[in-house]
């Protein structure tokens, strides 16, 4: 069934144990199992002159590390890192990547909800809810703060946000205690804005001329959502290298990367 849905929630497909199962929900289950079966399958067996997918995973790991490499410029903290950074890419770009299949957000079937009929599609985007978006951005922010009082200690780092030295330090650490909630809201608002738009975008597109109209519009989600992948982990990378920097070095980068 093809039909034009732009529900900024997630809706509710079953239940279990009375526990809403939303179809957001479903797809990143979707998303972490196909992950879990990957890595299996590459693992397995692992070659020393690489082929198939474990080609693929060790380019696109590669390519991970030298990123996360270049800009915190330490192969031993990248080493600490790398394992956040990349889980975080690879379900996000996954996730995205799902979103542009054909029938996601278009296949489903037809409720009725306060006595008119609503379409529920039975597979929706991950990152096309606030909700995942949101958790990813607490993840991020929250694990952020944990490598920052582990590189620094606990006193060192929370004096960048409770500092009564003078009213001027004072009124700074409030700046950067509401910098830390605003990066949660950025994360979480930038990264489901751009999949959502994609996502009403290709319903919208498959709903008027469903065959070949949505290919150069898929091809087009399928880089957006490698760009917002990227974003999202880049981003993480620099506010991690911050967090683990002296307040010299920290002051340097908040002006470079306020934006």
């Amino acid at each position: 069934m093809s039909s034009i849905h732009a529900s900024l929630a997630a809706e509710k497909v079953t239940e279990i144990a009375g526990f809403p199962i939303t179809n957001s929900m479903i797809l990143s289950w979707v998303a972490s199992a196909l992950l879990i079966f990957v890595a299996l399958i590459a693992a397995r067996k692992p070659k020393l002159i690489p082929r198939g997918i474990q080609n693929v995973l060790e380019i696109a790991i590669e390519f991970l590390w030298n990123t996360v490499n270049s800009v915190l410029d330490d192969k031993k903290a990248t080493k600490k890192y790398f394992p956040l950074i990349a889980t975080l890419f690879l379900f996000i770009l996954t996730n995205n990547w799902l979103g542009t299949l054909p029938g996601i957000g278009t296949i489903g079937l037809n409720e009725i909800k306060d006595g008119e009929a609503a379409f529920v599609p039975f597979f929706r985007p991950g990152n096309a809810d606030l909700n995942h978006t949101l958790a990813l951005a607490v993840i991020s922010v929250i694990s952020v703060q944990f490598f920052g009082i582990t590189a620094l200690g606990f006193f060192k780092y929370a004096s960048k946000f409770i500092n009564f030295k003078s009213p001027v330090d004072f009124f700074i650490g409030i700046l950067e205690i509401i910098g830390e909630v605003a990066k949660i809201l950025s994360f979480s608002f930038r990264l489901f804005g751009n999949i959502f738009a994609g996502e009403v975008l290709l319903t919208v597109i498959a709903s008027i001329a469903p065959y070949a109209a949505p290919i150069p519009f898929s091809l087009l989600e399928l880089f957006v959502g490698l760009i917002q992948a990227l974003v999202f982990t880049m981003l993480t990378i620099v506010f991690i290298k911050i967090a683990i920097s002296g307040h010299e070095e920290h002051e340097e980068h908040t002006g470079a990367y306020a934006h």
